[in-house]
């Protein structure tokens, strides 16, 4: 892979407990590889990364033809970031990268025990964000807007709605799931960040409460740090 660019980042959770008991995922030997671009939706994973505290390897990748060579498609033939492969392992998709980290090194503590009852509100948000609240925004983006009679058809039905959906979901407490803070918050957080910032999510008092209390985790700092450092490096050597 002499063409990507391969960096390594270590680090320790900010605050580590142990860990009820052991999952075959911490179990799993070999390195674990983050395949990213910082000007991409890998932000959301380093940040997740940085929350789990475990040592990773860092590929860049640029935007054009690394994503498409076929030692990458390898990885993921969508031709995307990110990505990552732990030991043998590889998951794609942000918000499934953030539900594997969270079990894969429980000692983290970013997601309720199996058999929780915080676990069904867990899935619920994380998925709530790859879905309806992504689909909602991009469409939003794009100056598209469902016809009102093929509402039905849409799986979040209509941006308004999925908006006050989601006023409610982070204005109740300090996170999603109450003082428990989880790869939910992360994922989710990240989106209504990126949303606020490009325009696209109106500045409700609870969105921009929840971003600033979520954004300032010193794992949240660190992410942004070494990919602002990443993108003007990058646009200094352009």
């Amino acid at each position: 892979m002499s063409q990507f660019a391969i960096l390594r980042t270590v680090r320790k959770p900010d605050n580590i407990r142990k860990p009820e008991s052991k999952t075959a995922a911490t179990m799993i030997p070999g390195t674990l590889t983050f395949y990213t671009n910082p000007a991409s939706r890998g932000q959301i994973v380093r940040w997740m990364l940085e929350e789990v505290g475990t040592p990773y390897q860092t590929v860049l990748l640029d935007s054009g033809m690394a994503m498409k060579a076929p030692e990458y498609l390898a990885i993921n033939p969508m031709g995307k970031v990110p990505a990552i492969r732990h030991g043998q392992i590889v998951v794609t998709e942000t918000a499934a990268i953030c539900a594997y980290l969270a079990d894969a090194f429980p000692e983290a503590r970013l997601a309720p025990a199996p058999g929780s009852s915080l676990r069904g509100p867990y899935y619920r948000w994380l998925f709530f964000a790859a879905g309806p609240f992504e689909a909602a925004s991009s469409n939003r983006a794009l100056g598209f807007v469902v016809p009102a009679d093929r509402e039905k058809m849409i799986g979040y039905g209509t941006y308004d709605r999925v908006v006050d959906v989601l006023e409610h979901a982070v204005s109740q407490d300090a996170y999603l799931l109450g003082d428990v803070f989880t790869a939910a918050d992360v994922y989710l957080g990240a989106q209504i960040g990126l949303a606020l910032w490009f325009g696209t999510l109106e500045k409700r008092p609870a969105f921009v409460d929840y971003w600033s209390r979520i954004s300032n985790r010193k794992a949240a700092i660190r992410a942004r740090q070494i990919d602002d450092a990443l993108l003007a490096k990058k646009a200094a050597q352009s």
